[in-house]
């Protein structure tokens, strides 16, 4: 791992970091309430929809790839894949080339889940930025997703080294 230089004092890029990992436990915390137990909340759900579409990035559905996307052992994953099975959002398969190994696929009603969460989560990010500069929302946004992908992309690769 490579560590930057900090600066004395240091800059408002330096604060980025802190201000990235404050967002992301807020977020967390409210994403995964006890509050979220109840049937009409897919909170695990989406979680698990989320890591079985990024895993199909390398090819790959399978239990143990969904563990390595949720940062979970396979046996915590296998349950969350088995709340998600029995509710209609996946599909569980035996792979032809290695019985051993199940294959997950998303549902339609997995998808349409999967694609409101999505819609939900960028009315989320409008909502909070409603009152910026139009040019600044789309340069903020097209960071995030420059972010994102070069995240999940050195993930992905570290994953299979």
């Amino acid at each position: 791992m490579h560590i930057a230089r900090i600066p004395n004092p240091p800059t408002p890029a330096v604060q980025g970091g802190p201000a990235l990992f404050q967002l992301v436990r807020f977020w967390s915390r409210r994403w995964l309430r006890d509050d979220h137990a109840t049937p009409d909340d897919h909170a695990l759900d989406i979680l698990v929809l989320e890591a079985v579409d990024a895993a199909k990035r390398s090819n790959t559905r399978s239990v143990n790839d969904v563990a390595t996307q949720l940062g979970l052992d396979r046996s915590g994953a296998s349950r969350l894949i088995s709340a998600a099975t029995s509710r209609g959002y996946l599909t569980r398969r035996t792979q032809t080339a290695d019985a051993r190994r199940v294959e997950l696929q998303i549902t339609r009603s997995g998808r349409a889940l999967l694609n409101a969460a999505r819609r939900w989560q960028s009315a989320a990010f409008l909502d909070l930025v409603a009152d910026w500069d139009p040019a600044d929302v789309e340069a903020f946004a097209a960071y995030l997703v420059r972010l994102a992908d070069a995240v999940l992309n050195n993930s992905t690769q570290d994953d299979t080294t």
